[in-house]
């Protein structure tokens, strides 16, 4: 079936060739997601074509909301899962698919402190001014959260928190070393979360979805300057 996929600038070159190694037409459109978004909606109403929300949609939701199922068919016994949070599909659907499972279970989301929409609405803070500033993690950068996700969020989840730059940095560069793995910003949010202790409470087992490793190695210079200001994952 003939897709069209729309992305903002600045999107990762792997993320780019893969999704057209996999057929799909890319249109690359305006500076971050909120634009590309804007330009996918005048490309659906002028063809007609049927279009696919990356996070505002229930059967999105649904599909995402597998990852916590696995999870805990895997590990029954965690008492938290950390989740990264741009638009709220990932995070809401965990959340749901995680407290049907097992209600006492607590989950948390995590976004990048430069981009942290859903943290403020959250804890009340919107009305206030939200940062929107260069993110490493461009797959969590979204300055208008679905009104869906929202919901569900505000109703499920057990708290949202932020983690800065050098930490998600910091976190890449830790997934790299010890893991061997690379992971992208998005992704290594989660992860920062963690390191850095930010959690709200005390965990056990903790389980942390790692979303992502669409990352350009041409960054990685980059990543690790970022990172030297709170030390470098060597020092964990």
């Amino acid at each position: 079936m003939p897709v069209t996929v729309f992305m903002p600038e600045g999107t990762p070159e792997t993320k780019v060739l893969a999704t057209r190694q996999y057929g799909a037409r890319v249109i690359i459109a305006g500076k971050n997601f909120d634009e590309a978004y804007a330009a996918a909606k005048r490309e659906q109403l002028a063809t007609g074509a049927a279009f696919v929300h990356p996070f505002e949609d229930l059967a999105i939701i649904e599909g995402q909301a597998t990852v916590a199922m696995e999870m805990l068919q895997q590990c029954p016994d965690l008492d938290t899962i950390v989740v990264p949070a741009g638009g709220g599909g990932l995070l809401a659907g965990t959340a749901i698919a995680a407290k049907l499972m097992r209600p006492e279970i607590r989950v948390i989301g995590v976004q990048a402190r430069a981009a942290s929409s859903i943290a403020s609405i959250f804890h009340g803070t919107n009305n206030t001014a939200v940062p929107f500033l260069p993110t490493m993690a461009e797959g969590i950068k979204v300055k208008e959260p679905g009104k869906l996700t929202t919901k569900i969020i505000q109703a499920y989840v057990d708290d949202v928190i932020t983690v800065s730059e050098q930490e998600i940095a910091s976190a890449i560069l830790f997934m790299l070393e010890r893991e061997k793995m690379l992971v992208e910003g998005a992704g290594a949010a989660a992860v920062a979360a963690m390191l850095f202790r930010h959690l709200p409470f005390d965990s056990a087992r903790t389980g942390v979805i790692v979303s992502g490793g669409n990352f350009d190695i041409a960054r990685l210079e980059e990543c690790r300057k970022t990172a030297t200001d709170i030390g470098t994952a060597s020092s964990y």
